[in-house]
């Protein structure tokens, strides 16, 4: 099959895309309204953008209505959040936080997550995630405002949080981590089998 991207629609594109291009690691993206609603989200278009300085990035789909998903409008209000990486043990919890809920109505307390106090942010954390990574707004660069178009967020790091149990002889321990993978359709990957192979 081959298709031409100016014959298809935007949701056959979509289709095409998170169907190929995985797994996706999972920014689990936690901000606060400008009156304060903890706000929690997943977002598979994700990653690092550069180590130094140390920056990540995520990208929204702009909802089929249009307009900001309540993350950005946080970020863009506030400039803080902190970005989760999913474990297998926290996946139904994160999936809980996919609802489709009112900006004034908070995740934490749809899907009962435990919250703990982030160390250099204002936004909390998920109690029981591996890794995080407390981050400010750097900048947005808007792809489209149409329906189905993209807005990536870029984050400067300012602090990381590694829980003990995963970190071992200066790396963190990728078997402890267990992160999990967005594929296409509603399938996750797991961290099950890992093969170690050394750079030539």
């Amino acid at each position: 099959m081959l298709f031409d991207t100016t014959q298809l629609n935007p949701q056959e594109i979509y289709r095409l895309l998170v169907g190929g291009v995985t797994p996706r690691p999972i920014a689990w993206i936690s901000t606060l309204s400008k009156i304060g609603v903890a706000n929690i989200a997943p977002y598979s278009f994700f990653n690092v953008a550069s180590c130094n300085p140390p920056i990540l990035w995520y990208s929204q789909v702009n909802p089929r209505e249009g307009g900001d998903k309540d993350t950005l409008v946080n970020l863009l209000d506030t400039k803080e959040c902190v970005v989760h990486i999913v474990n297998a043990q926290l996946l139904e919890k994160m999936n809980q936080t996919c609802a489709s809920l009112p900006a004034e109505q908070s995740e934490f307390d749809f899907a009962q997550l435990e919250q703990c106090t982030s160390h250099s942010v204002k936004p909390p954390s998920v109690r029981g995630t591996l890794v995080r990574y407390e981050c400010t707004l750097r900048e947005v660069v808007r792809f489209s405002s149409l329906p189905m178009g993209g807005s990536a967020a870029l984050l400067d790091v300012k602090t990381i949080f590694v829980d003990d149990a995963v970190w071992l002889d200066g790396f963190i321990n990728q078997a402890q981590l267990n992160s999990v993978g967005k594929m296409g359709k509603d399938f996750y990957s797991l961290t099950n089998d890992l093969v170690e192979l050394s750079r030539p």
